[in-house]
């Protein structure tokens, strides 16, 4: 897809995953490799119909147990949902917009039938993807939802966001306590996103907004909509780092933390990503490369 100086790639086979975004010819999103064919290789992909960890895959709902598939290797923990690892229909294409649709008739692990639309669309100034989740059962289904993107970002590259709370973690990556959302980094002003120690912990009241700033000029603003929640993944010594709108905690079926769906109704999250620019840094990095 392509809207004046913004370019798009996606998959459908491939999890209805992003393979690129950038802009004029620098990657915004971590740009997957040709050929690859692993999710965790891809520069953004959907979560759906739960977000982040449930513990050990099982959950009680509606008074029965639930075993979901271990889908992450020897990771003891079901994470993502099936979305990501499932094989979208594109339903409606264009220059610069898709329909992708992603139906789950319902199984040993998650009974409920659903079907998962993404809208992922391309403009001059923004990448915008909704992303929706209908009870397509006859009863009751929990629901989440959120979006997984990779960001590039080198040593120049600063972030900022505000949020209430930050959740500290257990070591098997589950939500342990509440800290002050500075415990791990101030992120109310503008701080480098490289450092040298793991950051995969989720920040509860966040106000809904990201600001990522390039060393290059560009400078993006992440936005959530009905995404209350930012999971951040910044592991050491990566060239990426991950700000994940969501709709609630990792774990939190098992929490009473995750809306509930009647039948026929349906949960939406979206996500923007705009871009600005300074042409003078732009220039200047040009002359640079």
């Amino acid at each position: 897809m392509r809207a004046g100086a913004l370019e798009a790639a996606l998959s459908p086979s491939l999890g209805g995953a992003l393979l690129g975004f950038s802009a004029y010819g620098a990657d915004l999103l971590r740009r997957t490799p040709h050929g690859a064919t692993d999710p965790l290789a891809m520069a953004s992909f959907p979560l759906v119909p739960y977000a982040n960890r449930i513990a050990e895959g099982r959950f009680v709902f509606d008074g029965a147990a639930h075993q979901l598939p271990l889908n992450f290797g020897d990771h003891p923990h079901s994470i993502h949902g099936f979305g990501w690892q499932a094989k979208w229909t594109a339903m409606e294409t264009g220059p610069a917009h898709v329909t992708l649709i992603h139906d789950h008739a319902g199984n040993a692990g998650w009974p409920w039938a659903y079907r998962a639309e993404q809208r992922i669309a391309l403009t001059p100034s923004h990448l915008s993807t909704s992303l929706s989740l209908l009870n397509e059962s006859d009863r009751p289904m929990p629901a989440g939802l959120g979006f997984h993107p990779y960001f590039a970002a080198d040593a120049r590259t600063r972030l900022s966001f505000a949020a209430d709370r930050l959740w500290l973690s257990t070591p098997g990556m589950l939500p342990e306590r509440e800290a002050p959302a500075d415990t791990l980094g101030d992120w109310s002003q503008p701080a480098p996103v490289q450092g040298e120690s793991l950051i995969d912990n989720i920040y509860s009241g966040w106000s809904g907004t990201a600001m990522i700033m390039r060393g290059d000029g560009l400078r993006l603003t992440l936005r959530g909509e009905g995404a209350d929640w930012l999971h951040v993944y910044r592991p050491p010594g990566e060239a990426f780092f991950c700000l994940e709108p969501v709709t609630h905690m990792p774990d939190a079926i098992n929490r009473d933390g995750m809306a509930v769906l009647t039948p026929g109704e349906r949960l939406t999250v979206g996500m923007t990503i705009a871009v600005d620019k300074d042409d003078e840094a732009l220039s200047d990095s040009a002359a640079i490369a």
